[in-house]
């Protein structure tokens, strides 16, 4: 009986075949892992731009409710035996809510912050519109949408 010897080889075309079908993989997978670096920045950026308008809505919220507002807050303006409510009347001296409406800070050149204060009391159900102010932050990231924080500022 004769025996004939197997190959045990790899063809030429086989191996081509392997070398396309490893190369397709890898770059495909070099193509996620540049998206994934790409993107890894984008949370620093977000949270740094969350925080600086926390910082803001922070310094905002520590005001007066209104310039005619004691310290204190007692009584509070447009009360009984209290001075009338000014209302939203922005000056230079930053004391008081109202002040900070059209607020804006360009120092940060990736982060823009803009304030905008309104009247808001109806928005709670409160009798008088004057009696609430709805503060808004709004700081742009560089990808050009905008982070918005809002608050209520009562007048107690």
């Amino acid at each position: 009986m004769i025996q004939l010897s197997t190959s045990k080889g790899v063809t030429l075309i086989e191996t081509i075949v392997f070398l396309v079908v490893i190369a397709t993989a890898l770059t495909a997978l070099a193509i996620v892992f540049n998206e994934s670096v790409i993107r890894s920045v984008d949370p620093v950026v977000r949270l740094r731009a969350l925080e600086l308008a926390q910082a803001q809505l922070d310094e905002i919220l520590a005001r007066k409710f209104d310039e005619n507002t004691p310290t204190g807050g007692v009584p509070a303006c447009g009360t009984t035996g209290a001075p009338a409510c000014l209302g939203i009347v922005p000056d230079s001296d930053f004391d008081d809510v109202g002040d900070y409406d059209g607020f804006t800070d360009s120092s940060n050149p990736q982060h823009t912050i803009t304030v905008s204060v309104v009247d808001a009391g109806s928005d709670l159900g409160l009798s008088s519109n004057e009696l609430a102010r709805l503060i808004t932050v709004n700081v742009s990231l560089p990808n050009g949408n905008l982070l918005t924080l809002s608050a209520f500022k009562a007048n107690f």
